[in-house]
């Protein structure tokens, strides 16, 4: 799909945030299918490759030394420590080499995450997606038969709590349809490279649902 872009030589960072199990990287998949010319971030983690992973490619990898290493020198728009303790972030090298190219990235990401992406990049577009309901997310989590019943409800009691985050966002995709989701995130990134004036940069120049 070709899209009418600005006179802004530079791409806009794309942060896709939301509860687990709504759908994120589906959503990312089919927008990417749609706007080939689009870049996904790819994440640094301490964990070792699995079988078919590429440096570069599914991830960027390194020893936990050398990931404390890039916090230290603010190499990192965001990361976080998983129950694993595995380490993921975002690399904002990545991230500004493909923007100066004049790529837009799309960052997929979790709420908290995306928090501090935008302590960091406050220009960027964030966009929240929701799920139909908190039981529609129950039901999806269920569905994937990959996690115990008490670990469904904690995701669910967590998105929840997410939810308070939505006005911290630019906009709000519901995910019930995929279709109708999917179109309404690629008439958000046409609009947003059709904006005559980006968001304003911070001046130090650093880059309701019920059950």
């Amino acid at each position: 799909m070709e899209t009418p872009r600005s006179n802004n030589i530079k791409g806009r960072l794309f942060v896709i945030s939301g509860p687990s199990g709504v759908g994120k990287g589906t959503l990312v998949r089919e927008l990417c299918h749609c706007f080939p010319d689009i870049r996904v971030s790819i994440s640094v983690t301490t964990r070792l490759p699995r079988e078919g992973e590429r440096e570069g490619s599914a991830y960027f990898f390194r020893t936990e030394e050398q990931f404390r290493g890039m916090i230290q020198r603010s190499e990192l728009l965001e990361y976080a420590q998983f129950v694993n303790g595995c380490f993921y972030g975002t690399p904002r090298a990545f991230v500004e080499e493909m923007l100066a190219e004049g790529h837009d990235v799309i960052l997929e990401i979790d709420v908290k995450g995306a928090m501090q992406i935008k302590e960091h990049w406050p220009q960027g577009v964030f966009v929240f997606i929701l799920p139909p309901s908190l039981e529609e997310l129950e039901n999806r989590l269920r569905h994937r038969k990959t996690e115990s019943e008490e670990a469904i409800q904690q995701r669910v009691s967590i998105a929840d709590q997410e939810m308070a985050y939505i006005p911290q966002f630019d906009y709000l995709v519901t995910n019930d349809d995929l279709k109708t989701a999917v179109d309404k995130l690629a008439a958000i990134l046409v609009a947003e490279r059709c904006r005559v004036k980006g968001k304003k940069e911070k001046t130090d120049g650093s880059q309701l649902i019920t059950r």
